[in-house]
């Protein structure tokens, strides 16, 4: 776990302490208030509080335990007792979400009406208030640190929002003269309290069973790697969640005899690549295969243009022309003859026509002299490889390279 990451648990696990005490001091205040007034639906709010504290709580935990470092038991660190924690959060939703609908229920069979009304009319306002300020905290936190679970708890305290202006409109109809309505208010809070509880619970079950439930970062991870600079093409591409981070893995085709060395520095660039680019991904996977390339473009330098008769020249820099041929299928499919841009430069001819092969989408150079150093890294730096078949004539070392390659 890097740095930055254990700070952002941090401020999540202050954000779920500070959350538990607030919930804690306003579920004591509405069931006081309740009690003394006889208000079935603050009370039934005060139920709602507590289930909150909990759901704090756990979240708390939950955050607590993501902060340890991977073990020989937990290899892959302890994040998903985050997601456990949003879980745990669900039920507890939905359990307060039926107590209140028993409560509700039995508010509308026999309506009772209310003591000291504005007293609770005054704790129902000041409820709407701590809850609002509640819930843009937490879900500000936990959109800045990555956390589900977090979030959830954030949009579980905008729903305690509008179950306490529901509160407070079935006390200020008690007090006008309409107790019933404090049992209706009760019993919509808790469908919708519910209905809340469910779709979290889903979504935690799901990450739990590493669905995948991030389908924009598997495009975002497939377009960087197709546009990658050595890379021939990307598959199974895999990833799943555990607590606020993202793990992924990916398989990836490479030129077919790329050396280990180059592979592995493309795999590492690419990381490196996409680690910056998601936030959120804690690790991924490159797992390297050499690609199935069925065409092939071959670079022959000659001296004379004589087409698929000409003799390959001994330099390669000083080449004049370069016969560019198209091998498909293990098959010649075309050829075309190219003057040698490099041929005009005084100095540095070698790089010169490097970057002339590089721009003509070149995968081998047919070739048996020397190259020096220079030119020679180039070309392995742009994923060039270089052939010197025995063949006597150049077809047969064509055909004899499209072998190879099948």
């Amino acid at each position: 776990m890097g740095e930055t990451e254990f700070i952002h648990l941090k401020k999540g696990e202050k954000a779920a302490k500070y959350s538990a005490i607030a919930n804690l001091s306003l579920a004591i205040i509405k069931g006081i208030v309740g009690v003394l007034s006889g208000s079935i639906a603050l009370l039934a709010d005060s139920v709602h509080s507590f289930s909150d504290i909990f759901a704090s709580l756990a979240v708390y935990i939950g955050l607590k335990l993501s902060r340890r470092k991977p073990d020989e038991k937990f290899p892959y660190g302890y994040y998903k007792f985050e997601t456990l924690a949003s879980l745990i959060i669900s039920v507890i939703i939905i359990l307060s979400g039926f107590e209140i609908i028993i409560e509700s229920i039995n508010g509308i069979l026999t309506p009772k009406t209310i003591s000291i009304p504005l007293f609770a009319i005054s704790v129902s306002i000041l409820s709407v208030i701590i809850s609002f300020f509640l819930a843009r905290y937490k879900d500000k936190v936990g959109t800045e640190i990555g956390s589900r679970a977090l979030i959830n708890d954030g949009q579980h305290s905008f729903v305690d929002v509008f179950s306490s202006l529901i509160v407070f409109v079935g006390i200020l109809g008690a007090y006008i003269g309409y107790p019933i309505f404090q049992g209706v208010a009760g019993l919509v809070v808790a469908l919708f309290i519910i209905y809340i509880g469910l779709k979290f619970g889903k979504e935690a079950v799901l990450v739990l069973l590493d669905a995948n439930l991030d389908p924009k970062t598997v495009e975002k991870i497939k377009s960087i790697a197709t546009n990658f600079e050595g890379v021939e093409g990307v598959h199974d591409i895999k990833v799943r969640r555990s607590g606020p981070y993202v793990f992924a893995e990916l398989h990836l085709e490479t030129k077919k005899r790329l050396s280990i060395q180059k592979a592995d520095e493309i795999s590492k660039k690419l990381e490196k690549r996409i680690m910056n680019e998601i936030n959120d991904l804690d690790s991924i996977t490159i797992k390297i295969e050499p690609g199935k390339k069925i065409r092939m473009r071959v670079a022959v330098p000659v001296d004379k243009d004589e087409g698929l008769k000409s003799n390959i020249s001994k330099h390669f820099g000083k080449a004049p022309y370069f016969l560019i041929v198209d091998l498909d299928k293990g098959k010649i499919k075309n050829f075309q003859l190219k003057i040698n841009p490099a041929t005009t430069y005084e100095r540095k001819r070698g790089l010169k026509t490097v970057e002339f092969l590089r721009n003509e989408d070149v995968d081998v150079l047919l070739f048996n002299g020397e190259i020096k150093e220079g030119p020679s890294y180039a070309l392995s730096d742009e994923l060039i490889d270089i052939f010197c078949p025995n063949e006597k004539n150049l077809k047969d070392m064509l055909l004899s390279v499209a072998r190879m390659e099948e």
